[in-house]
């Protein structure tokens, strides 16, 4: 039984910053990509970043782009997401989540390509 437990969200003002964890058991995290994705209330769940097995390659949503930094720690099983500069509009459940497939591929952004999810950390940043 794989399980992923998100921590490390709050309340913070715009302009603020917040670390994201993401600790993952019943498994290691293998070579497997892991991302990040968000859902604010009444939207759709939307792609924040992934990282490869390595850390090689990262991708971000280009709303997030420059402010956000996702990283791994493989010893750990552990993921991060380090964000700055917050704005009211990153405002949502943060979810981390393991790509089905050791290959980053050309969808990443997708939810139907991770087959693992956490519960999710609540962020609420205020204006």
């Amino acid at each position: 039984q794989v399980q992923l437990v998100e921590s490390g969200g709050g309340l913070v003002q715009a302009g603020g910053s917040l670390r994201l964890s993401c600790a993952v058991s019943g498994r290691t995290l293998g070579n497997y990509p892991m991302g990040w994705f968000r859902q604010a209330p009444g939207k759709e769940r939307e792609f924040v970043a992934v990282t490869t097995y390595s850390g090689s390659t990262t991708l971000y949503a280009d709303s997030v782009k420059g402010r956000f930094t996702i990283s791994r720690d493989n010893a750990k099983n552990a993921v991060y997401l380090q964000m700055n500069n917050l704005e009211p509009e990153d405002t949502a459940v943060y979810y981390c989540a393991v790509r089905s497939g050791y290959y980053l591929g050309s969808n990443y952004y997708e939810k139907t390509q991770y087959n693992y999810w956490g519960q999710g950390t609540q962020v609420t940043v205020s204006s």
